[in-house]
């Protein structure tokens, strides 16, 4: 393959698109998306529209990731594929590092953001704590359906990210990303030891919360929409597993 491409490209730069997975987007996220992690604590851009496209570049720049390696993917095939040129592009990116910290920046803040949204919900509904980690379950496959492109960046792609320290980000760009990965991981063992705090111990709370997680998180390798499988029925597949086993 010498190219990637996208069933939605954005056609033109120069005309409005709707957001792609309808990701929030960080202060720190959007101002990379410009002038690159250094400047993350500047302004907002000029304009919504600004930020949707951006948002669909990093969508159509996931799958690039994804078709041909972030090493092996250029911004010369990201343009293309997004039907604009090269300088068009680095209008709103400065380089293909910008990008893959602003695509992991948006999509480690909406897993997170996820996690926040059960846990109100659960106060809210005053769900007990199986019913609040099932919830979790089915919000990440939810989200997953969406964005397993962006996610096969966020499990494959964080180690291109640069190690240098940043005064501005307080931590170098890959040590932000893994330090997300990190709350989200001790987040989902949170819910696991509260729904099963007879099963769950300090010596297998790990092991039980990396078996959780991998049911879940490599769906995008071979889960596909409008397949026999919706992401839906696998969420009660995973549930379902939790509470009964395979007895």
């Amino acid at each position: 393959m010498t190219g990637c491409s996208h069933a939605g490209c954005c056609a033109s730069l120069s005309k409005s698109r709707s957001p792609v997975g309808g990701l929030s987007h960080t202060a720190a996220g959007s101002a990379c998306a410009r002038r690159g992690w250094q400047n993350a604590a500047m302004a907002r851009p000029k304009s919504a529209t600004h930020d949707i496209k951006r948002d669909a570049i990093l969508d159509i720049a996931a799958q690039c990731f994804a078709q041909r390696s972030y090493p092996a993917a250029s911004m010369n095939e990201i343009a293309t594929a997004c039907g604009t040129s090269k300088a068009r592009l680095y209008h709103y990116y400065e380089s293909k590092d910008a990008i893959l910290f602003d695509l992991l920046d948006r999509h480690t803040q909406r897993l997170l953001a996820l996690i926040a949204q059960t846990e109100a919900k659960a106060q809210r509904q005053n769900l007990d704590e199986r019913a609040a980690l099932h919830e979790l379950v089915r919000s990440f496959l939810q989200e997953y359906e969406s964005s397993a492109t962006r996610h096969s960046a966020l499990l494959n792609d964080t180690q291109f990210l640069s190690a240098e320290p940043d005064e501005v980000l307080g931590s170098s760009p890959r040590e932000l990303i893994l330090d997300r990965q990190r709350d989200i991981v001790a987040a989902m063992t949170r819910f696991l030891k509260r729904a099963y705090p007879a099963r769950l111990n300090p010596t297998n709370q790990t092991a039980q919360t990396m078996m959780l997680l991998g049911m879940i998180n490599w769906t995008f390798t071979w889960l596909r929409p409008g397949g026999p499988m919706s992401y839906a029925a696998f969420a009660e597949e995973v549930i379902g597993m939790l509470e009964k086993g395979l007895g």
